[in-house]
């Protein structure tokens, strides 16, 4: 079964690359490697504010993740032209922003990499750093990066 097979009966759309906010660029391939920027989680096209532990719980910034995880597949699309190509996603590294006492930011992350392991099976288990920290641009509560490999 082809990726785009199983996103669709997941009811998955895949959107565009967003503009860069800063002076970056959404994605580099070297090699076999490809490294997306850090995507940070959008409601309804806008920064999907809030911190965890303050006035968001771990299934809503979980839900957060999940958003990030569908955007990063439109922008490893764009940069690769068919997700069939990836290989394996390597590794996730996702920022939280979190209370000091919050402690699931692991818990948050589980909404893409659940995902990822949903839509690539065996190819989407990956490597992965979950951090807790003070802020993140726009307010927005969390924010992922991705490296995958390419076949």
């Amino acid at each position: 079964m082809s990726i785009y097979d199983t996103l669709a009966r997941l009811g998955i759309t895949l959107p565009p690359v967003a503009i860069p906010a800063a002076a970056y660029v959404p994605f580099v391939q070297t090699g076999n490697l490809v490294f997306l920027s850090g995507h940070i989680a959008k409601k309804d096209g806008k920064p999907w504010v809030g911190q965890l532990g303050k006035n968001m719980a771990t299934e809503e910034g979980k839900a957060a993740a999940r958003a990030i995880a569908i955007d990063l597949m439109g922008t490893l699309h764009a940069a690769v032209g068919d997700l069939n190509r990836v290989k394996r996603i390597v590794k996730l590294m996702s920022l939280v922003n979190s209370t000091g006492d919050f402690t699931e930011q692991h818990l948050v992350t589980n909404g893409a990499s659940e995902l990822f392991g949903e839509v690539f099976g065996d190819k989407g288990a990956h490597a992965r750093s979950a951090f807790g920290v003070a802020q993140i641009p726009m307010g927005a509560c969390v924010e992922i990066e991705l490296i995958a490999e390419l076949a």
